[in-house]
């Protein structure tokens, strides 16, 4: 269901959505392209391997367990390591697991809460790939995700903000997409 959801999210997106042009060519495996937008300043989480998937990129960072730990109880993994479709991730750190309130994660980690947890993962994919350039200087624009309800791509004022989260390093390149890190976790409305 998640894979129908996601075409059908990348063809509303290249329908006619602000973010909808056609992303660089990604740079051959040995010259990466930069990890960071420019004019946004960024922390280095992720070291970008544009010849590995989205989940070996955030295995190799060791920033992201909680998020991998997420992926994987959503039975999401095999989707993000699908090479023969472009996601972008906007995925949130281990300190924005850590800052969810008391009890959150634990509860949506429950084998009883799959699917919830399965939503809140997918909230953080858009079934396409996005370029920080094709943010920066945007204003506030839905996108839809994988589960076709909207996150918010902001990229005025020199900085990239999905819905409330800030950017902290933006548009990592992946063989299969791009990652955002990002300082909060995403909850659909």
């Amino acid at each position: 269901m998640i894979r129908t959801v996601a075409l059908a999210a990348a063809a509303a997106l290249c329908a006619g959505a602000a973010f909808a042009q056609p992303a660089p060519a990604a740079a051959p495996a040995d010259q990466a392209a930069p990890p960071t937008a420019p004019g946004v300043a960024q922390v280095q989480l992720i070291t970008p391997n544009p010849s590995a998937d989205i989940i070996a990129n955030l295995t190799a960072s060791g920033h992201f367990t909680t998020l991998l730990k997420a992926i994987k109880g959503a039975g999401l993994t095999s989707l993000l390591q699908d090479k023969t479709h472009s996601f972008t991730l906007f995925a949130p750190t281990d300190e924005a697991f850590a800052a969810l309130p008391a009890g959150v994660l634990d509860d949506l980690m429950k084998p009883t809460n799959a699917a919830k947890l399965q939503q809140v993962v997918a909230y953080h994919v858009l079934a396409t790939k996005v370029a920080p350039d094709q943010i920066l200087g945007h204003a506030a624009t839905p996108i839809p995700t994988v589960i076709n309800k909207p996150v918010t791509l902001d990229g005025l004022g020199g900085s990239i903000k999905v819905n409330d989260a800030n950017v902290i390093q933006a548009g990592a390149p992946a063989s299969n997409g791009a990652i955002y890190a990002i300082d909060k976790v995403l909850m659909a409305p």
